[in-house]
């Protein structure tokens, strides 16, 4: 802690820093050092005083290994995307030439030019890469990759560590570009689903390593300007102010229950005030809710270990202190079981037992003992009575935000938003399980409460910018909710493409999500054609997959029209059937083998005609 005794500044400046200096992660500390020298130069060429506001000063770039720099992405949600941005935006303002490309766009017989890469990539599923990354990450891995001995690289890897292959795809990128003979410039960084600290260290050791100094990230023209160190931290929004780091509260208008007398699924409608907040989204856009764990499991836990509701407990990477049940309530996940938790409570609590559970050799059982369980679950299998409270919740991570797709159009709901959300619970291991943030919604959420929201872009699934161009849209369950929000936008804007809308559930009487709108605009004529399966309303169970065999012939003459395909819902089966039945149809309608079905497909997603929001 500085002391005023021994250092050149005022009680006051003492106090600020002080209070300041505990709450920086490592990056910031970085980023902060090279603005401050940074700043300094700036004052030193103005002679001696910040330049006057309005004016500008570049500063002069270190020697830069090269002055062109590509930045490809790869991103099923959006994340990747924005981040590549944001790195594309700082190079370009020191003087860089800059491409930025999502890999579905980017021309693989460019790659040997490139002397500067930076790979921003999300890994989807079981260790998949995002659907816009997989031509690229085939080509990658082909014998028709080049060597690449006068590339320089660095990759960000985005994931999840609770999924078992974490970071899968950026891994193998970093390490296909270092066979390939490529020099890595700044070390690959993995992020969690709380990425935002590990994206801003990667983004300073990048720019640093290009030749700048860690004030690349702070626009000299800010310093030149006047503004203090506070205002450069903060950043200038050019978009809404309100983000995933600062959610907007929002105002719950109405909430009600989709699902009919009967049914044993539980489904919310949620509508939305945005009004005073700026966003801004487009249909294909998806809403990040800030949750609440369910207070019964905080209440267990608390039990189990014998702590105190009321006692305070530091926030991670905060000087902030709440009650140890709204941190549990409110701030860090509970619910999801990571073999990093686990070894890292093992290092705090050696006695455990836990180091067993880590031993090399016990990988399949580690997987299997984190699957469907929680943080209750290991407390009490593991006898971690004793472990302090603090301790404790310093190794748990942050509560992430869930995701989902919007289900309304802005043109046709101005300063509103709606979600479509469907309630997890069941029964394991003699507990009920919740998902958190259903469970939350339609259990605990109230009209007229507020929400913590942000919106997530979704560039990968959007509309044709020619509204005459057919859409064919497959969406069982909630996966119809972005469909609703396709549909409202076409009514709005007089769209008349042709529409079809592939849409299944349980049962007609009772699980019809939506049904007195789709017949509306079947009747208006917005909506052209729609195919519905009910499953549990036959002896045989039928999925929409059933339904797009049933009418191959005319959906195959909606292909050759040109028609843009769209699946949203379940990633692990669904998603699969459902491109399955489309290559099955390709192969019997258009006479296809094996391989050149394969081909029109993937031509097809080249081509922005063959989108997927799947989950």
């Amino acid at each position: 802690m500085l002391q005023v005794t021994n250092s050149p500044f005022g009680q006051e400046q003492v106090e600020l820093l002080n209070r300041l200096l505990p709450t920086l992660t490592e990056g910031q500390k970085i980023w902060l050092s090279g603005y401050l020298a940074a700043y300094q130069q700036v004052g030193v060429q103005a002679g001696g005083t910040v330049a006057a506001q309005g004016a500008t000063a570049a500063i002069a770039p270190a020697a830069a290994v090269s002055k062109e720099a590509t930045v490809l992405f790869g991103s099923q949600t959006g994340n990747s995307h924005k981040l590549a941005k944001k790195l594309a935006g700082k190079l370009q303002d020191q003087g860089l030439q800059v491409t930025l490309s999502s890999m579905i766009d980017f021309k693989p017989n460019t790659l040997k030019k490139i002397e500067n890469l930076f790979i921003v990539v999300s890994t989807h599923g079981e260790g998949d890469p995002p659907d816009n990354a997989i031509s690229f990450y085939e080509y990658l891995h082909s014998k028709r990759a080049p060597q690449l001995n006068e590339m320089s690289f660095s990759v960000l890897a985005l994931g999840d560590t609770s999924y078992e292959f974490f970071c899968k795809t950026g891994r193998d990128f970093d390490t296909r570009l270092e066979e390939l003979g490529a020099k890595r410039i700044a070390p690959r960084i993995d992020a969690d689903v709380d990425f935002e600290d590990a994206a801003q260290e990667w983004l300073v050791s990048v720019l640093q390593a290009v030749g700048q100094s860690a004030a690349a990230t702070a626009d000299a023209s800010v310093a030149a300007a006047g503004l203090g160190v506070a205002a450069a931290l903060s950043g200038v929004a050019t978009e809404s102010e309100y983000t995933r780091s600062n959610p907007f509260q929002a105002s719950v208008l109405e909430n009600l229950n989709l699902n009919g007398r009967g049914s044993d699924r539980e489904t919310r409608h949620l509508e939305i005030s945005l009004e005073g907040s700026g966003i801004q989204y487009e249909p294909g856009d998806s809403v990040g809710i800030y949750p609440q764990n369910h207070p019964r499991l905080v209440d267990e836990l608390i039990e189990a270990m014998e702590w105190q509701p009321d006692a305070q407990v530091p926030l991670r990477k905060s000087a902030e202190r709440v009650s140890l049940k709204d941190a549990l309530t409110s701030h860090y996940e509970i619910t999801v079981l990571t073999p990093l938790l686990i070894e890292q409570l093992a290092d705090v609590a050696p006695d455990s037992g836990l180091k067993q559970l880590l031993a090399p050799g016990q990988e399949g059982e580690l997987r299997s003992y984190c699957k469907g369980r929680d943080l209750l679950d290991l407390v009490q299998d593991y006898d971690l009575k004793g472990l302090s409270a603090k301790a404790f919740t310093a190794q748990l991570r942050k509560l992430p935000p869930r995701l989902y797709s919007i289900a309304s159009s802005g043109r046709a709901y101005p300063d509103e938003v709606h979600l479509t959300i469907r309630k997890v619970h069941y029964e394991n291991l003699g507990r009920v399980r919740y998902g958190v943030c259903s469970t939350f919604v339609s259990e605990r959420l109230e009209a007229g409460q507020n929400l913590p929201l942000f919106v997530q872009e979704n560039p990968n699934f959007k509309l044709p910018s020619d509204p005459e161009t057919p859409i064919i849209m497959i969406g069982p369950g909630t996966g119809v909710a972005p469909f609703r929000a396709f549909l409202g936008e076409r009514e709005e804007l007089g769209a008349e493409g042709k529409t079809w809308l592939f849409y299944g559930d349980q049962h007609f009487s009772s699980d019809f999500l939506y049904q007195v709108e789709w017949q509306r605009w079947l009747k208006d004529g917005v909506l052209t054609r729609m195919d519905v399966a009910f499953s549990r309303d036959t002896d045989q169970k039928v999925y929409v997959q059933h339904r797009m065999l049933e009418h191959s012939k005319d959906l195959y003459q909606w292909l050759q029209e040109g028609a843009v395909v769209y699946i949203c819902g379940d990633e692990k089966k669904m998603a699969h059937d459902v491109q399955a039945t489309l290559l099955a149809i390709l192969k019997q309608e258009g006479g296809l083998n094996d391989e050149d079905a394969a081909a029109y497909l993937s031509r097809m997603q080249q081509e922005k005609r063959y989108q997927r929001d799947v989950y």
